[in-house]
């Protein structure tokens, strides 16, 4: 070791065997399951002094006196952080790109994204697509429903998509509806949502709107909430069912606490910003893959988890971020590559 701790190119590669080990068995490394690799040209009493000079050095925890050593979270970080690049294979992404397209909407696009992250990893996938602050309006359609009641859809340039239904308090009909949003589509089309309801207000104001069929109909759904876009992430998370396959040794009732905070957007959200923060550098749609060893949580188990994900920029300029939650114990080079191929894909797809 040197005096900073910075470890030597065979006390690194002796770790990684020790994490390569520990990650197929799942049982504490001793030294004798390393010197059986005849990888190294040391002894196994070197080796054991090795192991110790890292326990001493935090990269390794022995369970039991008389157990193998088992890697820390610093040890899996210096490992992973070890790993060579991945290289992108057109043809999977081609793959990935093909199917993600069939779905036309980003919410599910988002949705396909963490399916195939689950099936590819046998984690649990987490996909998330975060609203711009400035949203441009794409379309509008209103349906007349039964009983005064009316489906409102708002289409943004990010092909996110907003529904809601409202209730009104005097009849219109499909043709009334027809022409509101006809006159919203040609007026404010490529408009952003803030300057659309100023302008609209604006105009609903004008004494002229009281005699404009187009405009009265038009002031009953603007208060009923037309263009007041829900801005909420759009989340989603799959693969929960692989959590109790995990090695994180939880009482029944500590697992259900787990799978309780992860269904829940708070827990997810603050996860992807706090260890996914590094947006794609300009001119590229894709950020690096990160892999955050241990994970600070409000529920029993999120120490023993790893996070692996990646940051990428939509077409239609609204950022995504798409993860793999799982055990520390865990395939890091094939999950880091499943995260990278599906994330190239999913920024690739057309607006």
């Amino acid at each position: 070791m040197t005096k900073q701790g910075q470890l030597k190119t065979r006390e690194e590669q002796i770790l990684c065997s020790i994490v390569n080990s520990y990650i197929e068995s799942g049982q504490p490394v001793a030294s004798g399951d390393i010197s059986k690799l005849r990888r190294f040209s040391v002894s196994s009493a070197s080796i054991r002094m090795i192991m110790a000079e890292l326990a001493a050095e935090g990269y390794l925890q022995q369970p039991h006196t008389s157990a193998g050593r088992i890697p820390t979270e610093k040890a899996f970080q210096l490992f992973v952080d070890g790993l060579p690049s991945h290289r992108v294979s057109t043809t999977e992404v081609d793959r990935i790109r093909q199917s993600l397209n069939e779905a036309g909407s980003v919410e599910k696009r988002v949705e396909r994204c963490s399916h195939m992250l689950v099936e590819m990893t046998d984690g649990l996938g987490i996909t998330a697509a975060l609203p711009a602050t400035s949203q441009t309006l794409e379309q509008i359609e209103l349906i007349l429903l039964q009983a005064r009641r009316v489906l409102m859809i708002v289409v943004t340039r990010d092909k996110m998509v907003r529904d809601r239904v409202v209730y009104l308090d005097e009849p219109v009909s499909q043709d009334d509806l027809a022409a509101v949003r006809n006159y919203v589509n040609f007026e404010f089309r490529g408009w952003a949502i803030s300057d659309v309801r100023r302008e609209l207000q604006t105009r609903l104001d004008q004494t002229a709107a009281e005699y404009n069929r187009t405009l009265r109909r038009l002031v009953l759904l603007y208060r009923k909430g037309l263009l007041e876009i829900d801005m909420q992430p759009e989340v989603r998370l799959d693969g929960a069912a692989n959590v109790a396959a995990f090695d994180l040794n939880l009482t029944r009732e500590h697992l259900r606490e787990l799978l309780r905070a992860l269904e829940g957007k708070r827990l997810v959200l603050r996860l992807l910003e706090q260890f996914l923060e590094e947006p794609p550098q300009p001119g590229q749609s894709t950020g690096p893959v990160r892999v955050k060893i241990g994970l600070d949580g409000d529920a029993p188990g999120m120490g023993k988890l790893s996070l692996i994900g990646v940051t990428v920029m939509l077409p239609g300029g609204t950022p995504a971020k798409l993860a793999v939650l799982g055990p520390m114990r865990m395939d890091y080079s094939r999950v880091m590559s499943a995260v990278l191929h599906v994330g190239r894909a999913f920024s690739s797809l057309p607006a």
